[in-house]
């Protein structure tokens, strides 16, 4: 349905406008209703007031317990008017999505919950004028906001961790800050201490930057190169330059577009026409014929404008500016993940280079053994058969020496590969790798989880870019007002072109669309931006659900490992006096030479077995520091 008037006629302008008015009153009550509902989503798990530590298991002995209680608190957001244009906007708040799923799943036009993130997130987003003008959006109107209770986390420190439970009572601020007098080493007699954090609230470990909680000088640069060299980062930056320019694209479907050219032609007419003789009969002044061929000359300015009235086309534009900041939430994701794997293979570095230490060690003291075995051999009192056994387990050893060669050239060149370089050697610490020790862990409470992963706060992106798609596909259903108007000039010779009012020409054009019949396509985009709007919301509650056991499981991984090689490490020293007691055996002909060869391995194998667990228990440090958010990104 068209409708089109021009503004010439000026005493027909009323009219026409009482006419739109009652074209729209009408196709507003026969396409506005029928709208079908929307599905909700089903509510995720309840989110735990406190982690489950080792399924419970305790660590540790309640004596060597120090409490270091901190409150943390979430204050709701103050509530920001869709209308008005100097209110302020939270976008990183949705961690009311997990309590109440549901209510996302609801009508597009009433306003979607969230909760209010810290204002460091806010600092970090530095919003171009587009994107600021498609931001204020309220996320928390018409619904309760969730709150988290008052918790006051208790840290508990072993070794190179903290964790947090529930207290009932507050601490003061000296109180909060870890006490650094033993450097954060767990001694024999198990009195934990912690290591002091370069940051003023260390409630939890997502606060500390990765020059911090990483000492290792040659890490830190590897570390710097990788964020500066990485290609995966250099395509993501692209890929939020794309975001961005499409941001920018929506930011402009809801203005006016106005275009301005001019134009030439010539036209000839047959005589025999209908316009050829009206020409023929007519003249443009007393005496003066039309030319033949007829110029024609315009220059002239055309609008045409949308009507934004339903929100349908700012709707897009905030969806838009929604998965722009959530690919950059995504990229803040990458780097903490890049961050981890350049310390965890460099760790792993450092476990090869012992094992390959291990390894010197061990055939030195077999080659040993095999030259008193040769010795007593030639002295009557060996046999070949002890000395074939040492020299195949020299051998043996030898053999397995390049094979860890070759583990270390695969990972330096994946660390090379992580910081964008050709394969070089990777410089690195040469001190001693069972003996090193991390910056302390706060795992604070979780709710706090929320804030620092970068991933969690993409998914809350998705989601709040999925409800504004339900709510541009709503839009639809309703009629479209589109406003097209023109101003120029007109003549057939360029010296009568700007004589006005002679060669002035203008219109104006209004035109009311709106779907009346056969609304299938509309009513299935309306149920598909549905069902994509649950996705996100689903994939927000796996998203957080992954973050907490990832979360729990490297962390408790971190002290049963540290409980692990605490053992390992006597089983060690017992297997070390069990290596020196059978050579001096077998050098006085006390012993037989199986004896050695097997304590020698078990020495061998429990060193290599200390190494590995060592490794795996940075390894899970490290993934426990990423897995809470942290690196101050």
């Amino acid at each position: 349905m068209n409708l089109q008037f021009s503004v010439e006629p000026a005493r027909y302008f009323s009219k026409c406008i009482h006419f739109g008015t009652l074209i729209l009153v009408g196709l507003l009550s026969v396409s506005g209703c029928r709208i079908p509902g929307l599905r909700c989503a089903q509510p995720g798990a309840t989110l735990p007031n406190e982690y489950n530590w080792n399924n419970g298991s305790a660590f540790f002995l309640a004596s060597s317990v120090k409490s270091t209680p901190r409150k943390s608190t979430y204050d709701p957001a103050d509530e920001i008017d869709l209308d008005d244009p100097t209110s302020e906007l939270d976008l990183d708040g949705l961690q009311s999505i997990d309590q109440d799923a549901g209510s996302i799943g609801r009508q597009p036009d009433e306003e979607d919950g969230a909760a209010n993130r810290p204002d460091r997130s806010r600092d970090n987003n530095r919003f171009v004028g587009f994107i600021k003008s498609a931001s204020f959006l309220n996320l928390n109107k018409g619904q309760e906001q969730y709150k988290a209770p008052e918790e006051a986390p208790i840290v508990l420190a072993v070794d190179s961790i903290e964790f947090s439970q529930q207290a009932d009572e507050p601490a003061s601020t000296d109180d909060a800050m870890p006490d650094s007098s033993t450097g954060g080493r767990i001694s024999d007699t198990v009195n934990p201490t912690t290591v002091s954090l370069p940051v003023a609230d260390s409630a939890n470990s997502a606060q500390v930057p990765h020059q911090a909680f990483f000492e290792d000088p040659f890490l830190l640069g590897l570390i710097n190169q990788a964020l500066s060299g990485n290609q995966e980062l250099k395509i993501l930056a692209e890929e939020i330059q794309i975001a961005r320019n499409e941001a920018y694209s929506r930011s402009g479907d809801y203005r006016p577009f106005v275009t301005l050219g001019a134009g030439a032609g010539l036209e000839k007419t047959g005589r025999h026409t209908r316009a050829g003789a009206v020409e023929e009969q007519l003249e443009v002044a007393p005496g003066t014929d039309f030319p033949d061929p007829l110029p024609d000359f315009l220059t002239a300015a055309n609008v045409s404008w949308e009507v934004d009235i339903w929100y349908k086309l700012r709707n897009a534009q905030r969806a838009a500016a929604m998965r722009y900041l959530g690919t950059q939430e995504g990229r803040t994701y990458t780097v903490t993940r890049l961050v981890a794997e350049v310390a965890e293979k460099y760790y792993e570095l450092l476990a090869l280079d012992n094992r390959l230490l291990t390894l010197d060690k061990t055939i030195e003291i077999q080659q040993q053994s095999l030259a008193i075995a040769i010795a007593k051999k030639d002295a009557g009192r060996g046999t070949e058969l002890a000395v074939q056994r040492f020299q195949a387990e020299v051998q043996k050893n030898q053999s397995e020496r390049n094979l860890i060669a070759q583990d270390i050239v695969e990972v330096e060149n994946r660390i090379n590969f992580l910081a964008g370089r050709y394969p070089q050697t990777v410089e690195r610490s040469s001190g001693q790798f069972l003996d090193l020790n991390l910056q302390a862990l706060s795992a604070g409470v979780p709710s706090q989880l929320l804030q620092y992963r970068a991933d969690i706060r993409e998914a809350e992106r998705q989601v709040a870019a999925a409800g504004l798609d339900v709510r541009v596909a709503r839009a639809r259903f309703y009629p479209s007002l589109t406003l097209t108007g023109g101003l120029g000039w007109n003549a057939f010779s360029t010296g009568y072109l700007f004589r006005t009012p002679e060669s002035l020409i203008y219109g104006v054009a209004g035109e009311l669309v709106g779907p009346l019949i056969n609304r299938r396509a509309i009513k299935a985009d309306y149920w598909s931006a549905n069902a994509a709007q649950l996705q996100t919301i689903y994939n927000y509650q796996k998203t957080v659900l992954e973050a907490h056991i990832e979360v729990v499981n490297q962390i408790s991984k971190v002290e049963n490992l540290r409980n692990s090689i605490e053992v390992k490490r006597q089983q060690l020293a017992s297997l070390e006096a069990s290596v020196d007691t059978a050579t001096k055996l077998f050098q006085n002909a006390r012993a037989e030479y199986v004896e050695v060869l097997l304590a020698q391995r078990e020495m061998m194998e429990a060193r290599m077995v200390l190494i590995d667990t060592k490794r795996e228990q940075l390894s899970a440090i490290v993934n426990a520091y990423q897995a809470l958010g942290g690196g101050g990104f």
